[in-house]
């Protein structure tokens, strides 16, 4: 097993989707080409697998999953055996050496941040895409919070869902390749998505904007109405519909609460112009860049000033409904990538 196991992002890159998982890959990417990114760090599917085999948990796992192999295609045998599998990683304790250096890289974010138990998102980055499966902590702080909230995560990789999902695509079972980014947290005035392709008709000469107020979660969830803009990639023109936003996603004490948004603000755009151009700017570059239309996730930063306050928290392939002309919408992009 390599020596190296947790990297800053400055150090990734696209080319490094099966060491440390596509969520840190790509915010690698993005540090790489000059983007806004919070500063953090990655552990690599190698710390996750050193984890496992010096706590002994990836040998448990194993013997379950083999006692139960034939049950896992039953519903009721994955909700079991996922709260098994969660229980047997969330019971050991983080190897004394893998400690003491996931301990130092959070003290030297704490550096870089200028403050103390700086809060942090611990994110799941699996080598697998698999939306929404695993779990997310937000607004983590201190050494120890950090390590059990990345034990979480890898628990996590062996929710009902996950396990559902591997059956279904047929992987090995007591594999998980799965990577943990640990990000500093944004002060979020607002936060939201932008995909550089309409996702129902697969238009891609628009973008389609949303945020709400506070943290993105409420819109990543679509539990909430989010604000929506769509800006004309050429001459940046747009729509806007703004919706009634009574409720935002803010840090607490510890993790996050929801909180009612105050009536002045309840109805006014959360984004102001200036921010939406340098939203759909950024995204028409990462699009150039990954030839690929993207779905972003973005956050304004309350204690900055534009444009430094437009930060990128996750980049990947968007997903929509193509179009007959999608052939020649390409064919201009690569067109217009080679002049550059």
């Amino acid at each position: 097993m390599p020596e190296q196991w947790i990297y800053w992002f400055e150090e990734l890159g696209s080319e490094h989707n099966d060491l440390v998982g596509k969520k840190c890959a790509n915010l690698g990417e993005l540090t790489r080409l000059g983007l806004r990114v919070p500063p953090g760090f990655a552990v690599s599917v190698d710390g996750y697998e050193k984890f496992m085999a010096e706590t002994g948990a990836g040998d448990e796992i194993r013997r379950y999953v083999q006692s139960k192999r034939d049950l896992l295609k039953h519903v009721d045998q994955q909700v079991e055996a996922g709260r098994e599998i969660r229980g047997i990683i969330e019971s050991k304790n983080m190897p004394s050496e893998m400690q003491e250096e996931i301990h130092r890289r959070y003290e030297i974010l704490c550096e870089r941040a200028g403050r103390p138990d700086v809060p942090v998102a611990v994110r799941s980055s699996g080598a697998v895409s698999m939306p929404g499966q695993m779990e997310t902590f937000l607004n983590v702080k201190g050494n120890d919070d950090v390590t059990e909230k990345m034990i979480q995560v890898w628990g996590s990789a062996f929710t009902t869902r996950a396990i559902a999902f591997r059956v279904e695509k047929g992987m090995e079972m007591e594999k998980a390749p799965i990577g943990v980014a640990v990000l500093k947290m944004v002060n979020a005035k607002c936060a939201g998505v932008v995909l550089t392709v309409l996702p129902t008709t697969g238009d891609m000469t628009k973008i389609i904007v949303e945020g709400n107020w506070g943290l993105g979660e409420s819109v990543v969830s679509g539990e909430m109405t989010p604000d929506q803009f769509i800006v004309d990639k050429e001459c940046g023109e747009f729509e806007c519909t703004v919706s009634t936003k009574k409720k935002m996603v803010c840090q607490h004490t510890f993790g996050t609460r929801v909180v009612q948004v105050p009536k002045d603000m309840q109805c006014r755009p959360c984004l102001e112009s200036e921010e939406l151009q340098e939203i759909a700017r950024i995204a028409k570059q990462a699009e150039s860049h990954f030839k690929l239309p993207q779905d972003m996730e973005w956050v304004i930063d309350e204690d900055l000033g534009f444009p430094e306050n437009v930060l990128w928290v996750q980049a990947r392939p968007a997903k929509y409904s193509k179009k007959e002309n999608e052939a020649e919408y390409l064919a201009e992009l690569m067109s217009r990538i080679f002049k550059m």
